[in-house]
């Protein structure tokens, strides 16, 4: 995975960004109707229940467009939350708050869904060895804030992008010529290039197992679209040559029945693109 200052960095060009997008040459709304040296605060209402998340990317934004804005939290995120509860408050420049009002509702609404839908899967998977992980079917531009949520929710991080770890996909394999020769073709590049990458290879068979672990120096093998019957018996053979993971059209409905097959990861699209966004609004208070 990237490193705490690529993931800092990250977050910091996102609400750059955004903010960007979104104000442009000026709020022409607050600056045609509220003085300049107006004073308000607000709260964070929750009109919905789950997980909440993103109060911490909510600081970073309220600083990043005055930071000289208070916030009072009441709520931390992971803390699971109900209609009424009220999350935190920000106090300061009225114009200020409103410029950073949208950000802060899109971004926290999003992440607060996708910390809700992880921690379902993570209680369902509870009692077992299995971690569940997510992937890089993201909304573009908005990932790092994604990934943060579902960590926030409890589950675990894929790597970040194409560039912080090798994953040997169904046409990788085809295009290099076969799983032999990907695995080998992969190895030669990180000696040559110097780069220390984790290798991610998919099976789509029994026979591609096989083929992976007798190629060796795989970390993590995904068992793409294999029933309970073929995850069991493929991660017998596998033992302890390589990390598991399943993943493929898995639900709620299923995901248990995977982790029982003894995988060390199930992995969802799922988490990040399958989600209906929290309700949560920022009211005006006296």
């Amino acid at each position: 995975m990237i490193s705490e200052v690529q993931f800092q960095n990250e977050l910091e060009l996102l609400i750059a960004n955004a903010i960007r997008e979104d104000v442009g040459d000026g709020d022409h709304s607050s600056l045609a109707c509220i003085p300049a040296t107006a004073q308000g605060k607000a709260k964070l209402l929750v009109k919905d229940n789950g997980i909440i998340a993103g109060v911490a990317f909510a600081k970073m934004i309220f600083n990043y467009v005055d930071s000289n804005l208070k916030i009072e939290t009441f709520i931390e995120d992971g803390t699971p939350v109900q209609f009424g509860d009220v999350v935190f408050h920000v106090s300061g420049s009225s114009q200020s708050i409103l410029k950073a009002e949208r950000m802060v509702l899109n971004s926290m609404q999003r992440m607060s869904a996708i910390a809700t839908k992880t921690n379902s899967y993570v209680q369902l998977l509870e009692g077992t060895n299995t971690k569940i992980l997510d992937t890089r079917k993201t909304t573009p531009g908005f990932r790092v804030a994604e990934k943060w949520a579902v960590k926030i929710g409890g589950g675990e991080n894929h790597r970040f992008a194409l560039y912080d770890m090798v994953m040997l996909k169904d046409n990788h394999i085809d295009f290099a010529g076969g799983i032999a020769l990907a695995i080998a073709k992969t190895k030669e590049y990180l000696k040559e290039t110097n780069r220390d990458l984790k290798i991610i290879v998919e099976a789509r068979d029994l026979d591609e197992v096989k083929e992976i672990v007798a190629a060796g120096g795989v970390y993590r093998i995904l068992l793409d679209n294999f029933d309970y019957e073929m995850t069991r018996e493929a991660v017998t053979f596998i033992g302890d040559a390589s990390l598991t993971e399943s993943s493929g059209n898995i639900n709620e409905d299923t995901i248990r029945q995977y982790a029982e097959c003894g995988v060390n990861y199930i992995s969802s699209g799922a988490l990040t693109h399958s989600i209906y966004n929290m309700d949560l609004s920022l009211k005006a208070i006296d």
